[in-house]
């Protein structure tokens, strides 16, 4: 699988795994381990949408697709930038 394949099963995966919504991508590497993917998630819908709470989840990958960790790293607003 290409790089755009596995993170495309990452999201579908982690939404199945989770059940929050993955909403896009932040980081895509692979190494010897297997594919490094941080995958963005709706935790909580808030109004205004500024305040919605998301997580980032650092997902494991094989070669085949299939996820063999996640872990969530962070949480924080969607209209919190990072200092």
């Amino acid at each position: 699988m290409n790089g755009p394949e596995i993170a495309q099963q990452a999201k579908e995966q982690l939404a199945v795994l989770t059940g929050f919504k993955a909403e896009t991508i932040s980081s895509l590497y692979r190494d010897d381990t297997g594919w490094h993917i941080n995958v963005e998630v709706v935790e909580l819908r808030r109004t205004p949408d500024s305040s919605d709470i998301l997580a980032t989840y650092e997902t494991l990958m094989d070669d085949t697709g299939n996820i063999l960790s996640y872990r969530r790293s962070r949480r924080y607003y969607r209209g919190q930038t990072d200092q």
